[in-house]
């Protein structure tokens, strides 16, 4: 096998070598140069006394799984010395938090507004609004105005440790609360949307509308 020597260039210093692998061709091609030169072209390197080798790969953005195999070849044959590698190595999609968690007291003429789900610890008063593209979960009281999936989403849900809004909505349905919310204490629930209609029900109802907190599924 002929393998064309374009791709990689091996550079010999004071203690060491280093292997300059070009960060543009195909990452294939790049592999398939690297065995031949190792195994044809520059077998002399293979011959000697232990190297200290450095391995420059550039801009490249590589895995764990494609690093491990460019060392995995220069291992092989046993008196190459890997001392360094230098790359740009794929960085894990830092996955967004499931739920934000926010504290404190919503007063009057205060807004909170949130891109995605919401975990509020602490009472929201007449005249505050918490406005989200998610869902908006109240560990306390909700006595002021909550608008859960502000971009449209219709599964969005309103719950709260205490349901006492002045105004409940989920997308584009508006929901004002009953005369009775007034003077009664309607604790744990929440809101959600059934074809268009918004629905007040019992917190331990909603696996619901949310079957995968259902802790107890398939036991």
């Amino acid at each position: 096998m002929t393998v064309k020597s374009k791709h990689i260039r091996i550079k010999g210093i004071k203690d060491g070598l280093v292997f300059l692998l070009d960060d543009k061709c195909p990452f294939e091609e790049l592999l398939d140069e690297l065995r031949y030169k190792l195994e044809h072209s520059h077998q002399h390197i293979l011959t000697g006394p232990i190297v200290h080798v450095d391995v420059r790969m550039g801009e490249r953005t590589v895995t764990d799984e494609e690093k491990e195999s460019v060392l995995d070849i220069l291992r092989r044959p046993g008196n190459l010395l890997i001392r360094s590698v230098e790359c740009v190595e794929t960085k894990p999609v830092e996955e967004l938090p499931a739920m934000a968690v926010m504290s404190g007291i919503l007063r009057s003429g205060q807004v909170l507004t949130h891109r995605g789900d919401l975990l509020f610890l602490g009472d929201v008063n007449p005249g505050g609004s918490i406005f989200c593209t998610g869902d908006i979960l109240i560990l306390g009281a909700l006595r002021g105005m909550a608008h859960a999936g502000t971009e449209g989403n219709e599964n969005a849900i309103i719950a709260a440790s205490l349901m006492a809004p002045t105004q409940l909505r989920i997308a584009d349905i508006i929901s004002r609360p009953p005369d009775e919310w007034e003077t009664r204490e309607s604790s744990m629930e929440f809101a959600s949307l059934a074809e268009g209609v918004m629905q007040i029900d019992k917190i331990h109802h909603i696996v619901r509308k949310r079957p995968e907190l259902n802790v107890f599924k398939g036991v």
